[in-house]
């Protein structure tokens, strides 16, 4: 399996006091790839996650992205270059223009109200959602919202930590739908946590299984049709957890 890697981790640990959260991680995210990022709760997802855009930094060992070493770049550069959605896609008080206008406010910029609206026509919303009060939002909308404002820096790495997992099914399905239309139109590279057997399959054309701190598999999604490793094979029987 060869790809251009736009993330790589090399024997990469993190700890909170004397707990190991993660332990010797070696491997690459591909560029311009879905990756998803499965594992019990407790496996170290999150905290990986948050290695890739520098809200908090290694123990021990080395992060590389787009080829440069993740202490190479200044912390707004990289949240920039690395942007995040959460699960319950956190908006401050105001219009959704308030919220998309936000990164570009805090660089000392502006967003111009038709740019904001095509970042709306993006996701799937329509430019009458611009003024509307952010807290009138549904699951589904905030979330939208939530991603199109991780657009507005551009963005060459989406991080996106469970934020299908308070929707409905419909809702779920149109994020999804959301975000392989992104993947393909833009060539942004991805990585989803997800609890989901069927759309860690689905969705990413690559998947990362972490266990206790540790990568247990990694290579094309279909790995979780056939896993290697015994406790891999009874964490997909179970069906994610």
């Amino acid at each position: 399996m060869e790809f251009n890697p736009a993330i790589h981790f090399r024997r990469v640990s993190y700890s909170i006091g004397d707990a190991a959260i993660l332990k010797e991680v070696t491997g690459s995210i591909p560029d311009g790839k879905i990756t998803t990022l499965a594992g019990p709760s407790g496996a170290g997802k999150t905290t990986l996650l948050k290695l890739c855009n520098g809200l908090i930094s290694p123990t021990s060992g080395d992060i590389f992205i787009q080829g440069k070493h993740v202490n190479e770049y200044k912390p707004a550069e990289l949240r920039r270059m690395a942007g995040i959605a959460l699960q319950n896609a956190p908006m401050i008080k105001g219009t959704v223009y308030d919220n998309l206008a936000l990164p570009l406010k805090l660089a000392g910029k502006n967003l111009l109200e038709k740019d904001a609206s095509a970042f709306l026509e993006d996701v799937g919303l329509d430019k009458s959602f611009l003024h509307r009060d952010s807290r009138n939002l549904s699951g589904g909308q905030r979330q939208k919202v939530s991603i199109a404002r991780t657009l507005v820096n551009r963005p060459r790495i989406l991080l996106l930590d469970e934020i299908t997992a308070s929707l409905d099914p419909a809702s779920s399905k149109e994020i999804e739908e959301l975000i392989l239309k992104i993947n393909h139109t833009y060539g942004v590279t991805m990585i989803w946590i997800t609890h989901h057997l069927r759309q860690a399959r689905t969705i990413g054309h690559y998947t990362w299984v972490m266990m206790n701190g540790r990568l247990a598999e990694a290579g094309e999604s279909s790995l979780l049709e056939s896993p290697i490793t015994d406790e891999v094979k009874r964490f997909v029987e179970g069906g994610f957890s």
